[in-house]
């Protein structure tokens, strides 16, 4: 027997609920847009400099750390514990590529690192560098990703289904987008181009589920508007129909980014952490989001025919 997450021919009124779920991601909308004009904490992908993944053999103190980093007078830095609490995983980055001293920055700091808490009281794991044009491309090149993805949507929805379609589900994916990039800065996590590919994964898992729900739509406006049936109703109905497929997709996909949220490592956590953030709020929006956006597009273009229609008479 197949696992339903609510009763065959159960119908919500999720439409009905509309006005509380524009107030709710209005609010959320609203606050991830806000938080971008604090600041946004872009990684080495897009700011460019050195970075270095260092792991101390004994705890140490961060300031001292800092402290020893700064003296180097290699630009801006930025040190942050990485891994867990109690780690003596630390990533520091600096502004520069290159330096004034012998050697290369890694080789400096490295120098100054060994000088301060000791020759071999340490190991380097990893290290990045990345020039600053480079960075600037990469960041200008990840936000036309998003750009295109969406406009490319747009007019693929368009062609299939509706115009009206077509902006709620592009519309609806912005919310998600906007809504998952707000909701990691506000937690100070560092965009990076995992975080790009996170943000343009979402993209597409948020893009499927409303296209379920718009295909069953599209399907119930052949059978049920004989039987004198309104949008408002028709959307009702298909979104209950395609609930059980809807929440048991997702949540099946929760466990599997939730088991790569937790066991993946601190690599991958900004990406498994954006995904896990994404697939919550693209399910939410394909229910309660997408085609409430739908139905007022249709409804302002009929007030617009009528006043236009009423303008000629």
């Amino acid at each position: 027997m197949p696992l339903e997450f609510i009763k065959p021919g159960t119908l919500v009124r999720f439409l009905n609920y509309r006005k509380f779920a524009y107030l709710f991601s209005g609010t959320l909308f609203t606050i991830s847009i806000i938080s971008f004009f604090f600041g946004i904490n872009f990684g080495i992908d897009f700011l460019g400099g050195t970075e270095l993944h260092i792991k101390f053999n004994k705890p140490v103190r961060i300031h001292k750390l800092r402290k020893t980093v700064e003296s180097l007078k290699l630009g801006d830095v930025v040190i942050q514990r990485f891994g867990e609490m109690g780690s003596n995983a630390y990533l520091v980055r600096v502004e520069k590529t290159s330096s004034k001293l012998k050697g290369g920055v890694s080789d400096v700091i490295k120098g100054a690192l060994a000088k301060r808490f000791g020759e071999g009281s340490f190991k380097i794991i990893r290290e990045e560098t990345i020039g600053p044009k480079v960075g600037s491309e990469l960041r200008k090149k990840g936000i036309e990703a998003i750009i295109f993805a969406l406009i490319g949507i747009l007019i693929y929805i368009a062609f299939r289904f509706e115009f009206s379609f077509a902006v709620g589900a592009v519309l609806a994916l912005v919310h998600d987008v906007t809504i998952t990039a707000g909701t990691m800065n506000l937690m100070h996590r560092e965009f990076t181009l995992d975080t790009i590919a996170a943000l343009l994964t979402i993209v597409g898992y948020s893009l499927n589920d409303t296209i379920v729900v718009f295909d069953r739509i599209r399907e119930n406006m052949r059978k049920l508007k004989e039987k004198s049936k309104n949008l408002s109703e028709i959307m009702d109905i298909s979104i209950s129909e395609t609930l059980s497929r809807t929440v048991l997709t997702s949540f099946t996909t929760l466990l599997v980014v939730l088991a790569l949220l937790v066991l993946g490592g601190d690599i991958i956590r900004n990406f498994a952490l954006a995904l896990f953030i994404g697939i919550i709020i693209g399910t939410y929006s394909s229910i309660f989001v997408a085609s409430p956006l739908v139905l007022a597009w249709e409804n302002y273009t009929k007030k617009r025919t009528k006043k236009k229609a009423r303008a000629r008479a």
